[in-house]
């Protein structure tokens, strides 16, 4: 029966989740049942991609993204996929309504991860960040308001400014492994050879200021996803903390994260602020 196939296909998902990023599959965890599995849908399909520009070296990755990306049209149009990452997305997508140009604007940037190395202006940097970060806070966020238009329209812009915040953390955090094994550069106008404190302030400020935005729509999301969310936005004010308290010069030789221990004060003081309706 295909529905013995679909719950193969979901458990897929969720299991790349938990094995490509602890951290995020704990937040998932704090979201309703009703809503937990399809965001385990999304962030299967968006890892995949990811993965293909990132770290298939060895293998022709404008082949495999294509094979992906002419499989995933297909998924969208025949509501099926041999691919249990796609058939469990399309089921998302259908479900939600997720619009296709969404989609669309990820794949282009995952596309400008194979080509593009540097991104001078602050036109290219919002572009690739909206398309590789900010649809997906829009994905996410169709999950959550489960087909309110007009609640969607409501958090839309605080939802693209969370998932700002969080790929340009990403950025910070990950800038020794882009630079030297993947030759990109995001940041416009930052040389990371030269990377000092005022450059990082700037970053930093920009990031702070994306959280600022965010928080104000985290306060109105349904109750379902709102835990959750939080949990996310925590997880990385907190990061973000350490990046800025971190010496440019140690950021660019070392990979900043948090530990285990401090996650899990992280997540209780989570439960703690959301069981005392203090958020």
């Amino acid at each position: 029966m295909k529905s013995i196939f679909d719950k193969v296909s979901f458990d897929c998902s969720r299991n790349v989740t938990k094995s490509y990023s602890t951290s995020f599959s704990t937040a998932v965890k704090m979201l309703a049942p009703s809503i937990r599995q399809d965001i385990y849908n999304i962030y299967g399909f968006v890892r995949f991609a990811d993965e293909i520009v990132d770290s298939f070296h060895d293998y022709d990755k404008a082949n495999l993204l294509q094979l992906f990306e002419d499989n995933l049209h297909l998924a969208l149009k025949d509501k099926i996929s041999l691919n249990p990452i796609l058939n469990s997305f399309q089921h998302t997508v259908t479900k939600y309504n997720i619009p296709k140009e969404l989609i669309d604007a990820f794949m282009q940037s995952m596309k400008l991860d194979l080509v593009k190395n540097e991104y001078t202006t602050k036109q290219e940097y919002n572009e690739y960040i909206y398309g590789s970060a900010d649809v997906v806070g829009l994905m996410c966020l169709k999950v959550f308001v489960k087909g309110n238009d007009e609640k969607y329209e409501e958090l839309k812009h605080s939802a693209m400014r969370l998932g700002s915040a969080f790929q340009k953390v990403n950025f910070l955090r990950d800038l020794k492994a882009d630079f030297e094994d993947l030759n990109r550069t995001y940041f416009p106008d930052t040389d990371l050879n030269k990377l000092d404190e005022i450059s990082k302030q700037k970053i930093v400020d920009e990031i702070e200021a994306d959280f600022k935005e965010a928080y104000q729509g985290i306060l109105h999301l349904p109750l379902e996803a709102k835990f959750g969310v939080y949990t996310a936005y925590v997880y990385y004010k907190k990061l973000l903390s350490k990046l800025k308290k971190t010496p440019s010069a140690e950021i660019k030789n070392t990979r900043i994260r948090v530990s285990d221990y401090q996650k899990l004060g992280l997540f209780a003081k989570c439960y703690v602020t959301y069981r005392l309706n203090i958020l």
